[in-house]
């Protein structure tokens, strides 16, 4: 199955998109990385999620490392990467933590026509 790992941060917009993401597919888990206001107030999914609050006033090398230690060992097979919301700091420190876990990934988006990798 599929696992994905959305960002869910800043950005008008971007949490209806990643709200659609979660509930027109079927995902095996789901991760949010948020901040706390995040974790507080996103209700928009009908599936469990797993949310991993973030401190963004964190330095990237650090961000990058609770990144990786929140997702060690809890990823297997098909990784889907959202990356719609949020900033390119968080964005940077999402893919380096997938790849230094060794984690192949897939990036997708919603789009008119569905769910598609991009």
């Amino acid at each position: 199955m599929t696992q994905l790992i959305a960002c869910l941060s800043t950005g008008k917009g971007t949490w209806s998109h990643v709200s659609r993401l979660i509930n027109e597919e079927s995902w095996d888990k789901v991760f949010l990385i948020t901040n706390s206001f995040g974790k507080e107030n996103f209700t928009s999914s009908e599936k469990p999620v797993e949310f991993m609050e973030i401190d963004q006033n964190k330095p990237l090398i650090e961000l990058r490392d609770d990144i990786k230690a929140h997702l060690k060992d809890k990823l297997d097979g098909d990784v889907a990467v959202n990356l719609i919301s949020g900033t390119g700091k968080e964005h940077m420190a999402i893919i380096s933590a997938l790849l230094q876990l060794g984690v192949g990934i897939r990036l997708i988006a919603h789009t008119k026509e569905g769910i598609k990798e991009i």
